[in-house]
């Protein structure tokens, strides 16, 4: 690995920085949005039985919204019961948009990592080709210093790819991921207004 990097040529550190940020990035995501930690099963249904029977109201909601992402979203509506059915919307709602912030959290800059690596691979390219121009002269070619252009240039540009396609593959992934979490808290929400307002069972 050390000599493939001394191959590479300077060109490569950022791109190890980046490949570096990007596994720390996909981890944590990875660990952040299992849906058991999201939006845990039966969630609702134990809230709602809870706050009914208000043993200690205050600290149901306090501990409910510490809980979990829906949590926090269910605690919001749970909080304004005694308020119209507009207010409680609004307040689940703003909680919504806070907690779809926190789940999209990191995904730009894993996305930006996957579109610019390739960009960050074809500058080390340029700077092989330089050298390898480099090495011409009019009494002949430097063997030694065509083949380190070579080198730099061919080993930036396939770690370049390497990086970009599995942080594509994993953005694209997240996204995807948050958008169905996001949605089940929507329908969550709504069948928690819906139950506090007598219009269904949970």
């Amino acid at each position: 690995m050390i000599e493939i990097v001394k191959a590479a040529g300077w060109p490569i550190w950022p791109l190890l920085l980046a490949s570096v940020i990007s596994v720390a990035l996909i981890i944590e995501r990875l660990v952040a949005l299992r849906r058991g930690k999201v939006v845990p099963a039966g969630l609702l249904q134990r809230a709602v039985g809870e706050f009914k029977r208000g043993a200690n109201n205050d600290k149901l909601l306090d501990e409910l919204e510490r809980h979990s992402p829906l949590g926090r979203v269910l605690s919001a509506g749970l909080r304004n019961v005694g308020s119209s059915r507009e207010i409680m919307k609004e307040s689940i709602e703003e909680s919504g948009n806070a907690v779809s912030h926190e789940l999209n959290r990191y995904l730009t800059t894993l996305g930006t990592i996957a579109s610019v690596s390739p960009l960050m691979g074809l500058f080390g390219t340029v700077v092989g080709m330089i050298e390898i121009f480099g090495s011409q002269s009019p009494t002949g070619s430097n063997p030694q210093q065509l083949a380190h252009g070579i080198s730099v240039a061919l080993y930036n540009t396939g770690f370049g790819l390497v990086i970009a396609i599995p942080g594509m593959i994993f953005w694209r992934h997240f996204r995807a991921l948050v958008n169905g979490l996001v949605l089940e808290m929507q329908q969550q929400a709504v069948r928690l207004v819906e139950v506090l307002h007598g219009e269904r069972k949970v």
